[in-house]
Order: C-alpha cells, then structure tokens, then sequence
C-alpha cells in the first residue's frame, strides 16, 4: 500500500532472532516421550485451553508418552494446572534455560489467532522444533507449511498434526531439519544484513538525481537522497 500511494520502493525491515542462543545443540533429553511445547503468556487471546483440549484427544488417541511443556504465565496457568493431566508447567523462563526448553521439545503449537508475528515461532525453529500454527494470523507466514511445520485448524486439526510427527520420525527429522534452516533467514546477522543492502540501494537511487552544487544546500541536497525510497519496519 506504501509502495503504491507513493510511487517508492517499501522494504521491509524484519524482526530477528537470537540462532546462537536458540539452537538444536541445547538439546539434552534422552528419554522417550514426546514433548509437546508451548511458550508465551497464558491468557485467553492467546487461545491456550486448546491445549488441554489437544491433550484430551491425544489420549484417546492413545498417545501414552505425550507430555506437554508450557513455558509462561498468565490468568490461565492456574487453569491449565488443574485441568492438564500430562503438563509441565515451570513459569516463566529467560536466557540458556529458555533455551534448552525449546531444544527440549519436539514439536511447538502455537494456538493464537490473533498474533500478527510469534517470534516464540522462530525460535523454536532455530531450535530445530517445528511448528504447528493456526490458519489465522501471521505466525502461518513464518513457517512452510508440510517442511519446517503445519497448520492446524482446532483441537482436532493440532491433535491430528501432533500425531502425524509423533508417528513418523523420519519426517519429524526432515521438518526438524527444515525448521533451523528457515529460522536462520532471520537471524540478527542476517537482518542486518539486509537492512544495509535496502539502505544502500536508497543512497543509489539518491545518487542518480541532482549533484549538490552552489545553489543545492546541503539540507536539501540530503532531502533529495533520502527521498528515493522507503523502508517499511515490521515491528510485530
């Protein structure tokens, strides 16, 4: 819409994420069930008694070694404490810890629909966990739906995505793999690597107009450069 109403480039400027801290090498479990985890805050906007819906159904399923891992807190853990049977829920985590209970996961669900970015998504990609995300909103556009994750609709849709990956190593270790490739595209090295690129491109396209000379001020001449494009920040 940028681009359009002022007839200018418009890039945009992506978020980034940490793929040193929030990696698969952070991964030290040895057991064999598989981890079913959340991070962020737990409240109503972000959909999160569909969890224990989703465990319901895995155990009718007969997912016996499915346990669920729910980092964060918010007027639903108390809820989600009394009502999930197989759910660990340890708070709010930071740092390393954070970070080796994302590698400790074997598949992320996000249920929020109305979340315009999730960057809990990118880094639990960039640990080497797919993700499985609802059709709404913008975490389905971090993900490649089939390689580094899915998209679920309902507790039926994520129960059945869930098991999918729990019955089928092979192709939870190709998503796995997926995953960390996709999320290092937004790495801070990366980011800002681009975000050079589009303001060099702007001091390009500047260069093509008028030189500053005796009657250009400076004021304007900078004007004139700095007018050749726009960037767009996405700030989720």
């Amino acid at each position: 819409m940028l681009g359009t109403r002022t007839g200018r480039p418009a890039f945009l400027m992506k978020r980034g994420i940490d793929t040193d801290l929030f990696s698969p090498e952070r991964r030290s479990r040895t057991d064999q069930n598989f981890v079913i985890g959340y991070v962020g805050r737990l409240s109503p906007e972000k959909n999160v008694r569909l969890l224990a819906e989703t465990e319901k159904l895995l155990a009718t399923s007969g997912c016996k070694d499915c346990w669920f891992l729910i980092v964060g807190d918010g007027s639903e853990r108390s809820w989600l404490r009394r009502t999930m049977d197989r759910a660990q829920l340890p708070g709010v985590l930071r740092g390393e810890e954070l970070a080796r209970a994302y590698a400790s996961m074997d598949v992320f669900v996000f249920p929020s629909t109305t979340d315009t970015f999730g960057n809990v998504v990118l880094e639990a990609m960039a640990s080497g966990v797919p993700a499985i995300v609802t059709a709404e909103g913008g975490p389905k556009f971090l993900i490649t739906n089939g390689q580094s994750g899915l998209v679920a609709d309902g507790a039926n849709g994520f129960a059945a995505a869930i098991m999918s990956l729990r019955n089928n190593s092979e192709l939870l270790g190709r998503m796995r793999q997926h995953a960390r490739a996709q999320a290092q595209r937004f790495s801070w090295d990366a980011v800002f690597d681009e975000v050079h690129n589009r303001y060099d491109t702007c001091f390009h396209r500047g260069d093509a107009g008028p030189a500053a000379g005796p009657n250009i001020s400076e004021s304007e001449s900078y004007r004139r450069s700095h007018s050749a494009c726009g960037l767009v920040l996405e700030a989720g």
